[in-house]
């Protein structure tokens, strides 16, 4: 009776978490179908970081690009402060082409995950845009960070002076989920802004908080911190 009940409750577990529990083994080693699946699923994680978004999609959204400086890849994960700072380039550019001092300002970025952007913002990017309009909200231009890490939003925040702030941006891939993305907030970032003052939706993905979701609960929450002048912890749900 125990050993059904263990195995009843190990089988209730299963079902409401993708983690890997009761794999079983053959001897001293993992089943060759999980073994299988470990080895996939790594290989996805392994190529959501050193992917690239295409330039196809950034033209379907009518995005332009800029990158930080960190300059490769390697480079990017080795040093994670170059991924927080603008190469001049990408400055003048954002200069060039972004309003100064707009209500919202969106930016997309590769982050750790670019397999997440390929996957979910087809989905995110033109609900949220809704989303804002719906609330009367104006935008900024929005454009896409090669090789940005969270803060670079504060690098950006300097350049144009946003009222709000919303970074899209891939998640640290995993062996369960290699396609994640989060929406990072803040109300008016700039150099120095402490990372308490940011607020986070992550786990956007098909299997986890779905995409149009994600996106009408950013705008919703974007509306209040501008109401409220805030963000982080002094930020009231």
């Amino acid at each position: 009776m125990a050993q059904q009940e263990g195995r009843d409750f190990l089988e209730a577990l299963k079902q409401v978490t993708p983690a890997r529990i009761g794999v079983g083994r053959t001897g001293t080693r993992p089943r060759t179908q999980d073994l299988l699946s470990l080895r996939i699923d790594h290989a996805a994680a392994v190529d959501a970081v050193y992917g690239e978004v295409s330039e196809a999609l950034m033209q379907e959204l009518g995005l332009f690009s800029v990158r930080t400086c960190a300059e490769t890849k390697e480079c990017y994960l080795k040093r994670p402060d170059l991924g927080r700072m603008l190469s001049a380039e990408g400055e003048k550019m954002i200069l060039e082409r972004c309003l100064s001092n707009p209500q919202v300002q969106v930016v997309i970025s590769d982050g750790l995950s670019a397999s997440a952007i390929e996957e979910n913002i087809r989905d995110v990017y033109p609900a949220l845009m809704d989303s804002l309009e719906a609330y009367g909200l104006q935008q900024g231009i929005p454009f896409f960070v090669k090789g940005g890490r969270v803060a670079c939003m504060d690098a950006i925040g300097e350049l144009i002076q946003p009222e709000a702030f919303v970074l899209l941006i891939g998640e640290r891939p995993g062996l369960v989920c290699a396609n994640s993305m989060s929406a990072y907030l803040c109300y008016r970032p700039r150099k120095g802004t402490k990372e308490s003052s940011r607020m986070v939706i992550s786990n956007i993905h098909r299997r986890g908080t779905p995409p149009i979701e994600a996106a009408a609960h950013i705008g919703t929450l974007v509306s209040k911190m501008l109401e409220q002048k805030t963000s982080g912890v002094g930020f009231m749900i």
